[in-house]
């Protein structure tokens, strides 16, 4: 049991010290880190629950006024802004590359690969899309296209 609680306390502040890699945002509005990695990592190493869970703890400390973001932006603000999907999602993205991970249908190279891809990217998207579509009051289809520059990124941090 102490060992899970400090293994999720150190993931999630690991995702927190991702936000400190500089970022930089797009005409969409969300910015660019390296915190997705570490949502990807979770899943990875934790497994699907201990990840989601490490991942929910960052986000409540988050809500809480944390200024865990890039830029030190924190508070409930940020669920408000055009990156609300994303943050959704993070939780979901780590359970999902967990889930992946975890079947060993391949190995454990592949498994985490084809986890990230899936869980970190596919997933991830669905609900970021969705995010900036509410708070942009656009189509899906007319904000997946704001999504795009983001997304050689996100490749490369799965790969």
């Amino acid at each position: 049991m102490e060992k899970t609680v400090t293994l999720i306390a150190l993931f999630a502040a690991l995702i927190a010290a991702l936000g400190l890699v500089p970022q930089f945002a797009l005409m969409s509005g969300v910015p660019i880190t390296a915190q997705s990695l570490g949502i990807m990592l979770c899943g990875t190493i934790l497994g699907a629950k201990r990840g989601a869970l490490a991942v929910l703890v960052f986000l409540l400390l988050l809500a809480m006024g944390f200024p865990l973001l890039s830029g030190g932006r924190g508070g409930l603000g940020v669920f408000q802004g055009p990156s609300v999907g994303f943050l959704i999602g993070f939780p979901v993205a780590a359970y999902v590359v967990g889930l992946i991970t975890s079947w060993r249908l391949l190995p454990l190279v592949w498994a985490a690969l084809a986890g990230a891809f899936f869980g970190g990217i596919v997933v991830l998207y669905v609900f970021g899309i969705w995010g900036m579509a509410l708070m942009l009051d656009k189509s899906f289809l007319e904000a997946a296209p704001l999504a795009l520059p983001f997304l050689v990124g996100d490749l490369i941090k799965a790969g």
